[in-house]
């Protein structure tokens, strides 16, 4: 047998594919103990790689030191004091049981209800795709103290007070105008805008180029999913307008000790609508599982006949097509793969460095503080802001009003899961298909969600729209509640590092001449994988 070293192998190139190294299609049909060899070797270039890839140190916002309360970091489910204080002996135990990674330990971390915590011995976990949990780069948060948090509190509390506006109604409502009044003013706010202020137009959307062309939902949460031999028309349950949770401190108290909560509130069992509003949209986002989003975009891209980016293998072949490789097969486990390989890193930052409270859990400060309860030296930017006058005129408190009874999951809030799974998935979709293709079907829905309308206006490409998709995704958490604007954008971006380094992995596994996927990034740079 011929002797294929490792260091031949490695100096050959990790990007380089078997074909090139071995010399032909011929070698590929080795069996026996020569295929063996070879499939180690390619196995062991994607290990080289690995241990060769280096990220600088992991480093928090400071919060969790900074403050000796805790004030500032994930404690939902821990026992708390009746302001909603964590009992510190409880986080000492739950924060030597993470830095231990001993199951035992894990078992005696102190809940002060019925509610778990989720999963966070997973953050521990190795995985064989892709990068290692904590081979993956993540800025920290904003910190507690800055006024970069500050607008982002703000925005969340609009995002909560406009839940029900319809989607088609964003340039003509007065609280809209309110919202992107107050966000321009904030210098610490992140967001988009246009000559330098908040419109109808950039308020609540994200960071790409294609998020921010035609409506405000992706038409892969709109247009019919087809489903095998059936087809499946995006209308889901529409909850109760108006209806939000958590808005009494008692009830807030209870969910942060780990109580349980009613279920949504829905108008009846029979009312469907298409995507029309935000509630509607954090409704899809309470019940989806992990990368569901991402899998009905493949399914409708294969079913429209999508172009695939022209630099992937038989795009010009007479006499095959892809189809275990480089087809819908290969399509559709890869979109799966990236979406919980990449989790798996999501879960290694929320509990093993940032552990980020919660909006809801910050929004519990502000009503203490506003109530002269406590005083956590949160800023005037907050505390006299409108979004937090209009919450308490309705409410009666200052708690950041929730979508969902339970309010958020029981994880910490850095970064958000699914736009860690949204970056992955959305990257593995445009290095398969051509971005620049105009979807021809391109629809909104009418104002009563009944039905779908055909869509005028400027053209909406499958890059542009999958972009979409993944703020509609990461973002539509935060108008929920349970989410920040840093989880979902640096959450997009770790997703989509995960997934670029999972595509190198996957071209190494081509026994087609291939010289490696083309996609755009986020922020706009063209590469090649």
């Amino acid at each position: 047998m011929t002797d294929y070293s490792r260091r031949r192998f490695v100096k050959a190139g990790a990007g380089a594919s078997l074909l090139t190294f071995f010399g032909g299609a011929s070698t590929l049909r080795a069996n026996g103990e020569e295929r063996r060899a070879r499939s180690y070797e390619m196995r062991v270039a994607a290990a080289e790689r690995a241990r060769r890839k280096t990220v600088g140190p992991h480093v928090s916002n400071g919060d969790e030191s900074r403050y000796a309360n805790k004030w500032a970091s994930f404690t939902k489910t821990l026992p708390h004091d009746e302001l909603g204080h964590v009992q510190l002996p409880a986080y000492r135990t739950y924060l030597a049981a993470l830095e231990s990674g001993d199951a035992q330990a894990m078992a005696r971390i102190p809940l002060g209800g019925y509610n778990k915590l989720a999963n966070p011995h997973a953050a521990l976990a190795f995985d064989l795709m892709g990068p290692d949990a904590q081979q993956t780069a993540l800025a920290p948060s904003p910190a507690a103290n800055s006024e970069e948090y500050a607008a982002e509190l703000v925005e969340l509390y609009w995002q909560a007070l406009t839940r029900d506006v319809p989607f088609h109604e964003l340039g003509s409502n007065p609280l809209i105008a309110r919202a992107c009044h107050e966000l321009t003013a904030m210098p610490g706010f992140r967001g988009p805008r246009a000559g330098g202020r908040v419109t109808p137009d950039t308020l609540f959307r994200g960071i790409t180029a294609g998020g921010a062309v035609g409506p405000y939902v992706s038409q892969f949460l709109l247009l019919t999913i087809p489903f095998g031999a059936t087809r499946v028309p995006q209308k889901y349950r529409v909850a109760i307008p108006g209806r939000d949770y958590l808005t009494a401190f008692d009830d807030w108290l209870a969910v942060q000790n780990g109580g349980l909560a009613p279920a949504t509130a829905f108008v009846n069992d029979s009312a469907f609508s298409y995507m029309t509003t935000p509630r509607i949209l954090t409704e899809y986002l309470h019940r989806d599982f992990t990368y569901q989003a991402f899998l009905s975009a493949a399914l409708m891209l294969l079913k429209i006949s999508a172009p695939l980016d022209g630099a992937l293998p038989y795009q010009h072949s007479l006499s095959q097509g892809g189809f275990v490789t480089f087809g819908a097969p290969d399509i559709l486990h890869y979109v799966a793969a990236a979406a919980n390989c990449s989790l798996k890193a999501a879960w290694f930052h929320k509990w093993m460095v940032h552990r980020t409270a919660r909006p809801e859990e910050i929004g519990g400060r502000v009503h203490c503080q506003l109530k002269k309860k406590a005083d956590y030296g949160l800023p005037r930017s907050i505390t006299e802001s409108a979004a937090v006058e209009e919450t308490l005129k309705r409410n009666g408190t200052a708690l950041l009003p929730q979508a969902y009874p339970e309010g958020s999951p029981t994880h910490p809030s850095f970064p958000a899961g699914h736009a860690v799974i949204a970056g992955a998935c959305t990257t593995v979709l445009k290095a398969w298909f051509a971005e620049s293709w105009v979807i021809p079907t391109a629809s909104v829905p009418n104002p009563e969600g009944t039905a779908l309308t055909k869509y005028t206006g400027p053209q909406l490409t499958v890059g542009g729209e999958l972009d979409k998709l993944a703020e509609n995704i990461s973002i539509g958490r935060n108008y929920a509640g349970v989410h920040w604007r840093c989880d979902a954008i640096e959450g997009m971006r770790l997703g989509e590092a995960f997934a670029i380094d999972l595509l190198r992995e996957m071209k190494l596994c081509a026994a087609e001449p291939f010289d490696g996927f083309s996609l755009t990034k986020f922020d706009g740079e063209r590469i090649t994988v």
